[in-house]
């Protein structure tokens, strides 16, 4: 999330129109010059992409992309518009807006769960899922628990797994779902 910053300092602006100065050869020189991404490559061709999908559909603003109170399916799409974005990427980006940054939506039902490893475990665990479930599963089992927005438990269960549902030393006391764990291991 830090790279358009950094971009921004390299490029010494953070115009839109100076990002969109930068040219594709010189853009992957810089990722590759400040290590910004395990994929500089192929990062820097996205990014560079984006500021111009930006450009030509957005009209300079990314904020377009949700403007005007749309459908979840909407900014999900959008978000699944632009190189290198999956559904895991384009869920999580839309998860954000909503969660974190309160953008209103006409609705959150198609926001839906990443199919993260620490959220899977944590399903898992809980009894939600069973042991070999696969991530269409893992989708609509958070699908069924809470139609309405199944990307809610996105954050919460990832932080679990994260810190304490950890793959070989758990540390149950510290979860807050400990009481309601069946601690399927």
């Amino acid at each position: 999330w830090l790279i358009p910053y950094e971009i921004s300092e390299e490029i010494k602006s953070f115009e839109f129109s100076t990002l969109l100065r930068v040219n594709q050869e010189d853009m992957i020189e810089i990722f590759k010059r400040k290590n910004l991404h395990r994929f500089n490559e192929i990062m820097a061709k996205n990014f560079y992409l984006a500021t111009h999908k930006i450009h030509n559909n957005y009209q300079d603003d990314a904020s377009n992309i949700w403007k005007g109170n749309p459908r979840s399916a909407i900014i999900v799409r959008r978000f699944l518009e632009f190189d290198g974005v999956g559904i895991k990427i384009a869920t999580m980006a839309a998860n954000i807006l909503a969660r974190d940054f309160k953008i209103p939506m006409k609705d959150y039902i198609n926001i839906d769960i990443s199919p993260d490893v620490h959220v899977k475990r944590v399903f898992k665990r809980l009894g939600f899922i069973s042991k070999d479930a696969s991530n269409d599963e893992l989708i609509y089992c958070a699908r069924e628990l809470n139609p309405m927005y199944p990307g809610i438990f996105d954050l919460p269960c990832w932080e679990i797994g994260r810190s304490w549902c950890r793959p070989n030393k758990t540390i149950c006391e510290g979860c807050y779902l400990n009481d309601y764990c069946v601690k399927k291991f």
